[in-house]
């Protein structure tokens, strides 16, 4: 099953096919800014039934040095396979569309970055007849951006970043940095990044951090992700309202029926936060012949 970063790596590029010259810039190649972008379609299925499907595929048109095929692949860790159909792709696309072709690898550790800019050589021992040598973008050298005017000047350039950077230590100082540079921007612009980021983050620790930002510094936004954060929250208020309702009750019918409540189980009882064992205690809690037998079952 492909993952929510891996859809996001290379999803980005689809929402802001720019952002490839700005990234080439980082990883030092000398390629012409695009006067435009089209995506293509992906699919690299001969008539025989093997399926190839490439992550994203653009057509990008230069000013002076025409235009070239920028393939995407997202790489989550290292796959042996890539080292047959990253070739393929290239050939195929190449003879497909008669045009020169890129391949860019996005990854988020710095191993799976090492492995996948290894050159891929097909030939024998004494000759190579065919040679490829991935693009790859990934934490060992995407810019760590904590700066907001930085963020601001290129917001494609810093949620690539952000994404790439996930499980770097410091990755909330590059999320708060996010987040400030959206403050400003039209919701239009800030919806697709506050979901592409979510989407790239995906269930690292870091995700969570994201969805506080969210609910805080972006909290005028209504993007699908902000409003589930804000229905997450008042659904967390009613639970936490249901406890603190079990909780005082258990101790009121305790001190109607005079019983004792020492601190130990007074605070055993407020601390919970589970509302079905504060109902089973407040069951209990009727009968019971002191405070701590109503925790007797367990």
């Amino acid at each position: 099953m492909v993952s929510s970063p891996h859809e996001a790596m290379h999803r980005i590029f689809q929402e802001y096919p720019g952002l490839f010259s700005r990234v080439s810039e980082v990883l030092g190649i000398d390629i012409p800014p695009p006067t435009s972008a089209t995506a293509l379609p992906t699919d690299l299925t001969e008539a025989r039934p093997v399926e190839r499907r490439v992550d994203t595929l653009l057509r990008i048109e230069t000013k002076h040095d025409g235009p070239f095929l920028l393939a995407i692949e997202a790489q989550g860790k290292k796959d042996p396979r890539k080292t047959a159909s990253w070739p393929y792709y290239v050939s195929y696309l190449h003879n497909r569309y008669a045009l020169p072709v890129l391949l860019l690898v996005v990854c988020q550790d710095h191993t799976t970055a090492e492995w996948a800019a290894r050159p891929i050589s097909i030939g024998v021992r004494q000759w190579q007849t065919l040679a490829l040598n991935p693009l790859v973008a990934g934490p060992h050298n995407m810019p760590v951006i904590t700066d907001v005017a930085e963020a601001r000047k290129d917001l494609a350039l810093a949620t690539l970043a952000a994404i790439t950077h996930a499980d770097n230590p410091d990755v909330g100082a590059i999320l708060k940095t996010l987040s400030a540079a959206l403050r400003d921007t039209p919701e239009t612009i800030a919806d697709p990044i506050v979901e592409l980021t979510a989407q790239g983050l995906g269930n690292r620790p870091a995700a969570q951090q994201w969805r506080n930002l969210v609910a805080v510094d972006l909290s005028f936004y209504k993007s699908p992700l902000s409003e589930e954060i804000r229905d997450e929250g008042r659904a967390q208020g009613r639970v936490q309202g249901r406890v603190q309702g079990h909780a005082e009750d258990i101790l009121l019918v305790l001190g109607q029926r005079n019983i004792t409540v020492p601190d130990k189980v007074r605070d055993r009882i407020t601390d919970c936060g589970d509302p079905e064992t504060l109902r089973q205690w407040l069951m209990r809690a009727v009968t019971a012949g002191s405070a701590e037998e109503i925790f007797a079952e367990e």
